[in-house]
């Protein structure tokens, strides 16, 4: 397994920063789109204030992941003076869209075709912050069964993870605004995201069938430079070129260990027996609940998901599941903050709280 963690650069007043190519040429030396940085490579995203975290090598212990991700971490900011502050979260909450830019440098030309097809100009594009987990598959029929398995459990762990309540210093009626907007990012062909819940797979030919149809699609409006594997946009992806599952749903949370505990509950679940809605429509309706509500929207399904979990946990798994049944029966991420702004805490308040709860790798709770 590997996780993907984006987290935003800011001044310490949390105005963002799009220097991350600045920051990536000087650990590097030159400027690249990845850079080697120990035990993980630092990496640059579409949006410049954005710099994504992921492990040098696959890993098959959570607590040595969540060791090897932590101490890159903390050796970023000793490498950048503790200049900068890092948040995580699914979406930078103060972020006004003329705060940052695109991606510039290498592979400007994708981004120049994105922006002519899809306007990049939109949160959807430029304010947000994914937790991306990729699982391994060792063959086909491994790979359809995990693929649809996460297709099942995707609008659970959106509402577990929801982590974007508020957008431009505002609080909005919606927990995942990260999914409201990004789900709308590409809608001149819906297929590449498809609302977020994939078609049910049935074989990699049927896989290669759909994505086939989205190159066509793409094809047709001039588009061909962004018909790649990585044009797939749904909140579960095969990655043929790792041969691995990529779940993409989640928003990022507010620090590396509750990543791992979201990491953790995703692997328990894909062990156990526990079965699972399939029908496409359902899961749609359930999923849009889940971006509005968080956990509210569902916990009786979650807490029966959480027992699945403890049954088919190793111990590992286990240690990290009491955070898990916390941010089911008190809400998530995004419930919590909300929670925190009508007790009066400021938005900008609820922020830097959330800088420190990723600097000292401590889950968030009601303060």
């Amino acid at each position: 397994m590997g996780t993907e963690h984006e987290l935003s650069v800011n001044d310490p007043d949390l105005r963002p920063l799009p220097i991350v190519d600045r920051i990536l040429e000087s650990i590097n030396g030159k400027l690249e789109n990845d850079v080697p940085f120990g035990g993980v490579n630092l990496s640059k995203e579409l949006q410049k204030n954005v710099i994504e975290i992921v492990p040098a090598v696959p890993h098959t212990s959570v607590p040595g992941l969540e060791r090897t991700l932590y101490d890159g971490m903390r050796r970023l900011h000793l490498a950048t003076g503790h200049r900068y502050s890092l948040l995580g979260l699914g979406m930078h909450p103060l972020l006004t869209l003329d705060q940052t830019s695109v991606w510039d440098h290498q592979d400007h030309e994708i981004y120049e075709a994105y922006d002519r097809l899809f306007d990049l100009r939109q949160h959807g594009w430029l304010n947000i912050q994914a937790l991306q987990i990729n699982l391994h598959y060792a063959s086909e029929g491994k790979m359809v069964s995990m693929f649809n398995r996460l297709r099942a459990l995707t609008p659970y762990l959106v509402a577990l993870t929801a982590s974007s309540p508020f957008v431009e210093g505002r609080g909005t009626s919606v927990m995942d605004n990260r999914l409201m907007y990004y789900r709308q990012n590409q809608s001149r062909v819906p297929a590449i995201c498809n609302n977020l819940i994939p078609e049910m797979l049935r074989s990699r030919a049927h896989h290669d069938e759909i994505i086939d149809s989205i190159y066509s699609e793409l094809r047709a409006i001039g588009g061909d430079v962004l018909c790649h594997e990585w044009i797939d946009s749904r909140g579960v992806i095969v990655r043929y070129h790792r041969e691995c599952i990529e779940l993409k749903a989640c928003d990022e949370q507010e620090c590396i260990r509750s990543d791992m505990a979201i990491t953790a509950f995703v692997l328990a679940l894909l062990r156990s027996d526990i079965e699972l809605e399939e029908d496409h429509g359902s899961l749609l309706e359930v999923n849009e609940a889940a971006i509005r509500n968080g956990t509210a929207s569902c916990r009786p399904e979650l807490r029966r998901l959480y027992g699945a979990a403890r049954r088919a946990a190793t111990s590992e798994e286990l240690a990290y599941l009491p955070l898990i049944e916390k941010r089911i029966e008190e809400g998530s991420l995004a419930e919590l903050m909300e929670a925190m702004r009508r007790d009066g805490t400021g938005i900008r308040d609820i922020a830097s709280y959330m800088v420190r709860c990723l600097k000292d790798n401590v889950p968030a709770k009601a303060e």
